[in-house]
């Protein structure tokens, strides 16, 4: 699957779906960008139930900002809607399919539940304020 480029139009709709979303933010100007560039890419054609998406942070700055991009390339892994990882830096290949296995692996129920958990603590203790 080739990647799809996201903007401030369609970025909750492609995130906020059900199964794995890996989205790269970058520039042109950007080294590191273009080295990663061919690695997301492959990666896309690799694992083809995977949504692989990128964000040009020149032309999507208010994105990139609301995200808080503060160094690129960043990859960001959503997986049913939940943010499991954001990092800054270029990954190798093998470290790109390595963490793809670690986001497959995780316990999305028990992940939903922790979430859950932490908001309702959160509501109680502004109740208590």
């Amino acid at each position: 699957m080739a990647t799809i480029n996201l903007n401030q139009s369609n970025f909750d709709s492609v995130v906020d779906r059900d199964g794995i979303v890996l989205v790269d933010f970058w520039a042109a100007w950007c080294g590191p960008c273009q080295m990663f560039g061919p690695i997301f890419e492959k990666a896309s054609e690799s694992h083809q139930d995977i949504v692989f998406a990128k964000i040009d942070t020149e032309a999507e700055q208010a994105l990139a900002g609301a995200a808080g991009i503060t160094s690129i390339p960043t990859l960001m892994a959503f997986r049913d809607g939940v943010l499991v990882f954001n990092q800054a830096g270029a990954l190798p290949g093998p470290a790109l399919d390595d963490l793809i296995g670690q986001v497959r692996a995780l316990d999305m129920v028990d992940i939903k539940r922790q979430i859950a958990e932490a908001k309702a603590a959160d509501q109680a203790e502004a109740a208590q304020a």
